[in-house]
């Protein structure tokens, strides 16, 4: 089976431009047969490999990403590694499946905290918390009170936080009021995603710039990549939206683009001016027509906003440069003391999502397993959803597996015309209804 579509690195993302130069592990040029195949080297891929490595230190396992490991969606998130469910969506009844949320999320958190600080893993990691914020009272209303009827439920520690204090907080005074949660990590995700890489056990081999090119599934599974193949019994797909290209797991996927800019760092004049010191990380009540905004710890404000459809996991650069205008245009809204910050990068990540919100978890065929679609919080459930991949596939018991197949699996979508004026509409009415809260 041929791929027919690679992700492409356009050198914009930001939290990776403003890191040190990486070298990166040699492309494969040779024919190699390992015990594993693992493909794709961000949160679920880097995650899946090292849990087999851990599982069977005496296997090889080899380790593909088709570009350099920090550089696609992994690396281009907002950098937040959110502890709760992500949206208001879940009722008081449905508490069994929030805990189960709760367990998976942060037994990711766990297990990379302990990476970080086993490694020495410099990425800005530290546990912020973070602001659900509204910028209206309806807002409030709709989003964040069934939010925080949910937290109390679950005995979760939360606290209001109300304009003034917020603008305090924040350093602007757009939003209404917002919920604030303990437990959300920040960090710079190119730089975690780096880290988990250059540090891999020894029984991975791990190669970048190496994309698949064809697969071939007989007598266990072969992988061609432009200069060489890996074959093995058994392969693990961390590829998230790409996975569909290796014939499993086709008909399932809606592909998202994010947009997202990041500041040159603020002058210490402009620092003083702006007066806040502490980090922060920010989410909308609202996913859709809202905004995610950071203050990072190099003194960056980071402007998220837009979701579009892409199918295809492709934009232009011209989109991409009407993005940067309109971040700027809304940072100097929020913070009009800061006007002449200047937008230092632009990037675009591609989000995979299901119809049903479900992950694309567990065995997708003879000696095949995958860990993908994370609806968009990639961080904890990328990482978990490889780690558990890893022991299904070593048949090692492990109580969070059953967590994981709980969610269910992703519904299929209609054909490709169709979804595309359906999400369209969709993505349309939902910005247009929750204009208020841009």
């Amino acid at each position: 089976m041929k791929i027919a579509r690679l992700p492409i690195n356009d050198l914009t993302n930001g939290w990776s431009r403003i890191l040190p130069h990486r070298e990166p592990k040699a492309a494969l040029e040779a024919d190699l047969v390992a015990d594993w195949i693992v493909v794709g080297g961000g949160y679920a891929g880097l995650a899946a490999a090292r849990r087999l490595a851990e599982n069977r230190p005496d296997e090889k396992v080899v380790l593909l990403e088709a570009g350099i490991c920090g550089e696609n969606a992994s690396g281009r998130n907002s950098g937040f590694a959110i502890d709760l469910p992500h949206t208001t969506s879940s009722s008081l009844d449905e508490l069994d499946g929030a805990h189960r949320y709760l367990r998976l999320a942060r037994a990711a958190i766990d297990q990379l905290s302990t990476l970080v600080e086993r490694h020495r893993i410099q990425c800005d990691w530290s546990r912020e918390g973070k602001y659900q914020a509204a910028v209206t009272e309806r807002g409030s209303k709709e989003m964040l009170e069934p939010f925080a009827r949910e937290l109390a439920a679950l005995n979760e520690p939360y606290e209001w936080v109300e304009a003034d204090v917020l603008k305090e907080k924040l350093g602007t005074a757009h939003f209404h009021r917002a919920v604030y949660t303990p437990g959300c990590i920040l960090m710079n995700p190119a730089a975690l995603t780096r880290g988990l890489a250059d540090s891999l056990p020894e029984n991975v081999a791990l190669h970048e710039n190496t994309p698949v090119m064809e697969v071939v599934y007989a007598n266990g599974v072969e992988v061609k990549t432009p200069r060489g193949s890996v074959r093995a019994p058994r392969m693990i797909l961390g590829t998230n939206g790409f996975s569909e290209q290796f014939g499993v797991l086709q008909g399932k996927f809606v592909h998202l683009a994010v947009h997202a800019s990041l500041t040159r760092p603020l002058t210490e004049a402009q620092q003083r001016a702006y007066g806040v010191a502490k980090p922060w990380g920010l989410t909308p009540c609202n996913a859709v027509g809202g905004i995610t905004m950071r203050y990072t710890q190099d003194h960056r404000i980071l402007i998220r906003q837009t979701i579009e459809l892409a199918m295809g996991q492709r934009v232009t650069q011209a989109r991409q440069d009407n993005r940067a205008r309109l971040h700027k245009k809304l940072m100097d809204e929020r913070f009009p003391a800061l006007r002449d910050v200047e937008m230092e990068h632009t990037w675009t990540g591609f989000v995979c999502v299901s119809r049903n919100g479900a992950p694309a978890f567990g065995r997708a065929g003879p000696g095949v397993w995958t860990a993908a679609c994370q609806n968009a919080i990639g961080v904890t459930k990328g990482t978990i959803g490889g780690t558990l991949a890893a022991d299904m596939a070593c048949e090692r018991e492990n109580p969070l597996i059953a967590d994981m197949l709980s969610l269910g699996e992703p519904s299929d979508i209609p054909p490709r015309p169709l979804t595309e004026i359906g999400a369209r509409v969709k993505l349309g009415w939902e910005v247009w209804r929750n204009r208020h809260e841009a």
